[in-house]
């Protein structure tokens, strides 16, 4: 029994466009045999054929790319960067959606351009009916680290290529996070204080040495370490 997804990728065409555009070249055909062929009428003709093809591989292109997202894998993260942080390999992305691609007709190629400072990426997905979509990125060069002019080119391709064809796609890896924003994270990360510190910072901001929002952006306070530091400011505030 076949599939009704293999149905849809061999069939392309309804019915419905099939027979019209079976219609058109039938009638171009009439024209174009006649020995009093209007040439202006024919090449119309033509035109009108080609707008009518255009629109149905663009129709083809939608209808496939709906079934296909709805395949799509889910890319694991096996590639590891600046502070270790994990990302999916171009690699990795390729194989995983390659099949799933070529079952429904479709192709991914780059295009790339370059000047002193960017480097734009341009993913494109063609469909075997003629239609085709793309999507742009614009990056700067990677110099990061001890790269040399080429390795910075190469960095940023790749780079580009895997970010330009999850977005074309919308394939999910869950987004890398890079060193910057990793070690960002890390700083933001509260730290944990004991109530003998706690009573020490209570006393400081008793004093005014200190304040209850500085207290609470350096450190991860419980709810009951939370009430205490309420309690003592407000002992503090009524015996003043």
């Amino acid at each position: 029994m076949t599939d009704k997804n293999e149905v849809a990728v061999q069939s392309n065409l309804s019915p419905d466009t099939t027979r019209e555009t079976q219609a058109i070249m039938a009638v171009i055909e009439r024209v174009a045999m006649s020995p009093d062929a209007d040439i202006e009428k024919l090449e119309r003709m033509l035109d009108m054929q080609e707008r009518v093809l255009d629109r149905n591989a663009k129709q083809c292109f939608t209808a496939d790319l709906a079934a296909m997202q709805a395949e799509l894998p889910i890319v694991a993260k096996n590639g590891r960067g600046h502070n270790n942080a994990t990302f999916a390999k171009l690699e990795d992305i390729n194989e995983e959606i390659r099949p799933t691609l070529q079952k429904y007709g479709f192709a991914v190629t780059f295009r790339t351009r370059q000047n002193e400072k960017t480097v734009t990426i341009s993913a494109i997905l063609s469909h075997k009916l003629g239609h085709s979509e793309e999507t742009d990125l614009v990056l700067p060069l990677d110099t990061s680290g001890s790269k040399n002019a080429v390795q910075a080119i190469g960095s940023t391709l790749s780079y580009g290529k895997r970010y330009a064809l999850c977005a074309l796609l919308n394939i999910s890896t869950g987004d890398d996070t890079d060193g910057a924003i990793a070690q960002a994270k890390a700083q933001k990360r509260k730290e944990i204080i004991n109530n003998d510190r706690l009573k020490k910072a209570i006393e400081k901001i008793n004093k005014g040495d200190y304040t209850i929002a500085k207290l609470y952006a350096a450190f991860d306070l419980t709810d009951n370490q939370i009430e205490m530091v309420h309690n003592e400011v407000k002992k503090a505030e009524v015996s003043e």
